[in-house]
């Protein structure tokens, strides 16, 4: 208190009261600093949190180009940069090569003389409805004067190779007598039977090209080596030709196909990339795209070549469809879920892909969604597995799949608020969040599939083709594969062997009434005719 007194004994009053209006100002500066300290010491927090998480996303996004570019690649291309590589030794040691030979036969005969195991099945049965060449050994002792006691049969799956022939159509020509005019009819057999008039090939080779193309991918070059091997040469143009007039034959069944698919009540959609030859581009490839329509129920699908991926497409191929259309997140079909007669169905497989790939960048969150998506799947596995019908699978989604999209949504609505829009999370978030209607209407009727993969897997043939033959010679090629791989993944739908399929069509589309043409679809066609 002395202190106190001593040192502000000599201020007078009202030095002593504007002393302490400087302290107070003081102490509101100090506050207010120590409040934008604070402020931004959160915001420094918050920028930290965002950062850290950028950090990892950046981690995430290295990981995965590390794994594109490392990963997954076997063939690498290795410079010679060693001179020592070039001395290679390419003197063959028979007694080597002699010994190793010996040594795989004795460790094949080995192997051959161990004993079978107690629960083999047994060997492969062979299919009843091939033909059977019987073939009769005798011991090569001479068996004359003993006993015959029985057969030994043993059954061997072999292979004849197909071979070309000619049909040679000798048509006898018949003159009538002269009529009261003195005029003769001449009178020959018809060749209106022929699918194509004029062609030099026959219907069972053309449908073997298109199938060797168009079902086990084979180029049109590895063709012409074949039938090179068998003796025959054959130009390049001339199988093209083959090829298109096959193709125009085929189409008003490809336009019936088209009518009686995309007019289904229930359809899937996805689009596929190909390239395309484009002649007023030289030197490159224009970026065409195939738009397939596929209707589970009917077991039909439909492939659309189109030049772009926009919306004309599917506008133009789906102006008159009502009912449900389920499709993956792209934007172009967004508009088809706005009108009044379509139910827009979201897919499953595309929102699970999302929390896949965030597994590398937050586990413990993306496991939590794919464990919850995985009882979704145990519904429809045990719906197939019992066989139930649409309006049984519809009964158990509603048991057990839809409070786990319930405890779904409430999941991804609260880590949405916290997560990184941008990382890997946030997009799955963000995926489901938008198509969130979309994504749980398929509980609206037992014979919506919960995901597109039906669709994806009638694609897969056009990633085969690219493969093999990289790209389409025309935009007018680019129709053509779509109409003949809309046939035959119909085909496939309804286990109808193509090969078949196509001949019986071949050799009678000719005769078949416009109004009964979709009797010859893969998806109405009677299988008795194709034995």
């Amino acid at each position: 208190m002395e202190n106190t007194l001593e040192t502000y004994g000599k201020y007078t009053k009202e030095a002593l009261l504007e002393l302490l209006e400087n302290q107070v100002k003081l102490n509101t500066k100090l506050e207010t600093k120590a409040s934008k300290l604070e402020t931004k010491a959160s915001k420094l927090e918050i920028q930290t949190t965002k950062l850290t998480q950028e950090v990892s996303y950046l981690k995430f996004q290295l990981e995965q180009f590390k794994r594109a570019m490392y990963g997954s690649k076997r063939e690498r291309f290795i410079a010679a940069e060693n001179p020592e590589q070039l001395l290679l030794p390419f003197d063959i040691d028979a007694q080597k090569v002699a010994q190793a030979v010996e040594a795989a036969k004795e460790e094949v005969t080995y192997q051959r003389k161990k004993p079978e195991a107690k629960n083999h099945p047994g060997r492969l049965a062979l299919p009843s409805h091939l033909p059977v060449h019987e073939i009769i050994l005798e011991p090569a002792e001479n068996t004359e004067g003993l006993k015959y006691i029985g057969q030994e049969v043993t059954d061997e799956l072999e292979y004849t190779q197909a071979k070309l022939h000619i049909n040679r159509y000798i048509r006898n020509k018949y003159i009538t007598p002269e009529n009261i005019q003195g005029t003769q009819e001449v009178k020959i057999a018809s060749l209106d039977f022929r699918p194509i008039a004029k062609c030099i090939a026959g219907p069972n080779l053309l449908a073997q090209i298109v199938i060797d193309k168009y079902v086990d991918h084979l180029p049109v070059y590895r063709q012409l080596q074949r039938f090179k091997r068998d003796g025959v040469e054959i130009k390049s143009s001339t199988i093209d030709s083959w090829l298109k007039l096959t193709a125009q034959l085929l189409h008003p069944l490809y336009e019936c196909h088209h009518q009686y698919t995309v007019l289904n009540g229930y359809l899937q959609a996805d689009e596929s990339p190909i390239k395309v030859q484009d002649s007023d581009k030289k030197g490159a490839t224009h970026q065409g795209y195939m738009w397939v329509y596929h209707a589970p129920i009917l077991k039909s699908v439909y492939f659309d070549y189109r030049k772009g991926r926009g919306s004309e497409g599917p506008s133009e191929m789906l102006g008159g469809f009502e009912g449900y259309l389920q499709t993956d997140g792209y934007g172009v079909y967004n508009q088809f879920g706005q009108k009044e007669k379509i139910t827009h169905i979201g897919c499953w497989a595309h929102a699970r892909r999302y929390f896949e790939k965030a597994l590398d960048y937050d586990k413990g969150k993306a496991s939590v969604v794919m464990l919850l998506i995985q009882k979704l799947y145990e519904t429809e596995r045990k719906a197939r597995e019992e066989n139930l019908s649409s309006q049984q699978r519809h009964a158990l989604r509603l048991q057990e799949s839809h409070s786990v999209l319930n405890e779904i949504g409430k999941y991804i609505a609260f880590q949405s608020k916290i997560e990184l829009p941008k990382s890997p999370l946030g997009k799955a978030y963000g995926y489901c969040l938008k198509r969130w209607d979309s994504l749980i209407d398929y509980l609206k009727d037992g014979a919506i599939e919960i995901d597109n993969n039906l669709i994806e897997n009638a694609i897969r043939p056009l990633a085969l083709g690219r493969k093999n033959y990289l790209f389409a010679g025309s935009h007018d090629a680019a129709k053509n594969i779509a109409m003949f791989y809309s046939f035959f993944a119909t085909c496939k739908k309804n286990e109808i062997n193509p090969q078949k399929w196509l001949y019986y069509v071949l050799k009678n589309i000719n005769d078949t009434k416009i109004t009964a043409l979709h009797k010859l679809l893969p998806q109405y066609i009677n299988p008795d005719v194709l034995k």
